[in-house]
């Protein structure tokens, strides 16, 4: 299965700055703390709401269907697909996964933040459509220290860590397609400046006209002609 794009309808209509929800996409070689990070911030902050995706890959320990994943056939996945159902979709590691584009769109229309868990494939994705997507990368402190923490965690094989770990240069060298890197060496460091990303995002002209027009137009505030 090839990556997908969807019509251009589709991709001219969900343009960054349409809606008042703004998009994050988190980005991270497996291993570097992402989800971790990403559970704190959603307990933390009610106005973000985190995108399930599809995937064919099976349920790890402690994961539960229609809050971590929504785990699906490759049938299934392949069917969707076909009706242009996702956002996006990409094969990673011998599995299938894939974003709702509906269900994002109605989020960002009712003025909720929507967050990705997402690979680069994705995001690349994404941000053809949504322009104003803000792609946060998360780094481990080195790949000695992502080592270990594969290993830590006590999911994978070893021929799946040193799979992983290999792919992970790959990875990382798409962070400089991100408009901010987290380095997550310190836990609370880290938690706090993905924190001030999501603060800064929302102050952005385009987010704050959005969520509030009707002063914007009353103050003679108005968009700037696209280019």
């Amino acid at each position: 299965m090839t990556q997908s794009t969807h019509d251009a309808h589709a991709s001219h209509s969900l343009h960054g700055g349409v809606y008042p929800g703004n998009l994050f996409m988190v980005v991270a070689p497996s291993g570097a703390g992402k989800s971790t990070l990403v559970n704190a911030l959603l307990s933390k902050d009610n106005d973000i709401c985190l995108s399930i995706s599809y995937t064919t890959r099976k349920p790890r320990p402690g994961e539960q269907d229609g809050r971590h994943y929504h785990f699906t056939t490759v049938e299934d996945f392949r069917a969707r697909h076909a009706t242009h159902e996702f956002l996006e979709s990409a094969e990673v590691h011998g599995n299938y996964y894939g974003t709702s584009r509906v269900w994002i769109e109605e989020q960002m229309k009712n003025g909720h933040d929507v967050l990705l868990e997402i690979d680069w494939q994705g995001a690349l994705q994404v941000k053809k459509q949504f322009r104003n997507a803000v792609g946060i990368f998360i780094l481990p402190p080195s790949l000695d220290a992502l080592e270990e923490r594969l290993k830590k965690r006590g999911q994978d094989e070893p021929n799946v860590i040193t799979r992983r770990l290999l792919a992970a240069g790959s990875e990382i060298a798409h962070a400089s397609e991100a408009e901010y890197v987290v380095i997550n060496e310190n836990f609370e460091r880290a938690l706090a400046e993905l924190e001030c990303i999501v603060a800064a995002t929302r102050l952005r002209f385009a987010s704050q006209y959005a969520r509030h027009t009707e002063l914007f137009i009353e103050l003679g505030i108005h968009l700037p002609h696209a280019e």
